[in-house]
């Protein structure tokens, strides 16, 4: 989809349609008078009529209006001005795209930047906008024999902004969100593809396209080199696997030569029935998301290479597919991480913190700013939080802050959870350093703190996504969280770094 910002009156700008907001009692948005004068109170005789109300997310739209250049005016109801705030102006843009798609159209240009949010300014408006656009015109139809939705796909967008002053930041937050669309739709594309043809060679090879497209430097290290580094850990996961691990990492290099990277670390597993401890098949099928959290890793990079950010990424990815098989890991084993500390697994369905392990080891090699590992990682954390917020756990304040921040302005939110030492002692072992596992209470903790026992060297942050990296039921689906968080925080580093 296209994008542009540009200062014009509604009346004159010609498209398939012009999308203006109301509010409750009566009160019209700036573009909407516009629209009310030249077409001799064609809309305020609408609300006065009682036939729209601006209930938030109520549409109603009007065709032919005298003054106006283009055929249609939509009305999009956005509830009290008073009260308007990020929840209800994105319910009000995602029912103007059921509209704009239901109608068939094919271009249209939005007043809707210009509606006045406490807190929110032109930038955040605008992105919003790209990227709630995004979000609610995707679908995963690569795999069905027909495409039977008949509906024209929405080509060009155009925001209307009311002063000329605006439209540069307007046409920097379209920037933003059409990049963390971008992502997000290839974070949904792997997560939603079915295990049998997303598999760790098969990331392997998303990686290398996004070499060629992107520019990115990236390395593959196969099942011989893990070995040779140390990575029993990681590999003792796949050993029940006919498909084999990969650690796939991929560096984006657009600050200064030599200058720390951010580190992102991707739990891939590409499927996940447990192992030996094999999980109940009510709804097993939905272990194909369990590499949501290095899909988001893949979808972060690409939004970063095209906002061109002026900073050091690395994402490193390991994956692997956790299947049951005489081969297996058992629980009891005892296997030896690239630290060279020794895991019990007294679960084996709780391996992607065995495979992260020796990832996080692997990345101290980069020095790196800091690191943030993302993963689908405990039933716990959705028991916690819920399909809300992912989990963030983390061993330093700068960083726990910069995260939540990032997570409040993208509106993809996570909450602070505990790692006091006191949990630690879950995992102790009579046979290993440590054991794999820490019970049933605090299940989202003791995983975080395994992971802390790898992360001394640097600034770290944990994000459980069990909960928010997909949906189930009617609407299932991966939703291609955290990449708007997590390209949020990369901009906002960059933002910081400016200001110094």
């Amino acid at each position: 989809m296209k994008y542009s910002a540009k200062s014009q009156r509604a009346t004159e700008h010609k498209t398939d349609c012009i999308v203006v907001g109301l509010y409750e009692s009566k009160e019209l948005s700036p573009a909407a008078r516009t629209i009310d004068r030249a077409s001799d109170g064609a809309i305020q005789s609408v609300v006065d009529s009682g036939e729209f109300d601006a209930r938030p997310g109520s549409i109603l739209v009007l065709r032919n209006l005298p003054g106006v250049a283009s055929p249609r005016v939509m009305l999009v109801g956005f509830g009290p001005s008073a009260k308007l705030g990020a929840r209800t102006y994105i319910k009000g843009i995602v029912a103007t795209t059921k509209k704009l798609t239901d109608l068939r159209l094919v271009n249209a240009a939005l007043c809707l930047a210009d509606l006045n949010m406490k807190g929110r300014d032109m930038t955040w408006k605008a992105k919003v906008i790209a990227e709630t656009l995004a979000d609610a015109t995707y679908s995963f139809r690569q795999l069905k024999s027909k495409n039977d939705n008949g509906a024209a796909t929405l080509q060009r967008v155009d925001l209307l902004i009311g002063q000329s002053r605006h439209v540069a930041a307007a046409r920097t937050g379209l920037r933003q969100g059409q990049a963390v669309g971008n992502g997000v739709r290839m974070a949904k594309d792997l997560g939603n593809l079915p295990g049998n043809l997303c598999t760790p060679t098969f990331l392997a090879k998303q990686a290398r396209g996004l070499q060629r497209s992107h520019g990115l430097k990236v390395s593959v290290l196969d099942e011989t080199q893990m070995k040779k580094l140390g990575m029993g850990s990681l590999l003792s996961v796949s050993r029940g696997s006919r498909e084999p691990a990969k650690l796939i990492v991929m560096e984006y290099q657009g600050g200064r030569k030599g200058a720390p990277p951010v580190a992102l670390v991707g739990k891939g597993l590409t499927f996940d029935a447990g192992g030996i401890s094999l999980k109940p098949p009510a709804k097993m099928d939905e272990m194909k998301y369990d590499m949501c959290g290095g899909a988001s890793v893949f979808g972060t990079l690409l939004a970063v290479a095209e906002l061109k950010l002026p900073l050091n990424v690395v994402g490193v990815v390991p994956s692997s597919e956790n299947l049951p098989d005489g081969a297996a890991n058992k629980p009891g084993d005892i296997v030896t991480s690239m630290s060279g500390q020794t895991i019990e697994i007294l679960n084996t369905d709780a391996e992607g913190r065995l495979i992260l392990c020796d990832a996080l080891t692997y990345t101290k090699r980069f020095k790196p700013e800091s690191v943030i590992d993302i993963a689908t990682l405990t039933g716990a954390c959705v028991v916690a939080l819920g399909s809300y917020a992912s989990g963030l756990f983390s061993n330093d304040s700068g960083l726990t802050k910069a995260v939540l921040n990032a997570g409040e302005r993208s509106r993809d939110r996570a909450w602070h959870m505990p790692m006091w030492d006191d949990y630690q002692s879950q995992l102790d072992s009579n046979f290993a350093d440590m054991a794999n596992v820490g019970g049933r209470d605090a299940g989202a903790i003791t995983a975080a703190c395994f992971l802390s026992r790898f992360t001394a060297d640097f600034a770290w942050a944990h994000l459980d996504v069990a909960g928010t990296a997909w949906r189930s039921g009617s609407n299932k689906g991966a939703t291609g969280r955290p990449v708007p968080l997590l390209t949020q925080f990369l901009i906002d580093r960059v933002e910081r770094t400016r200001r110094r």
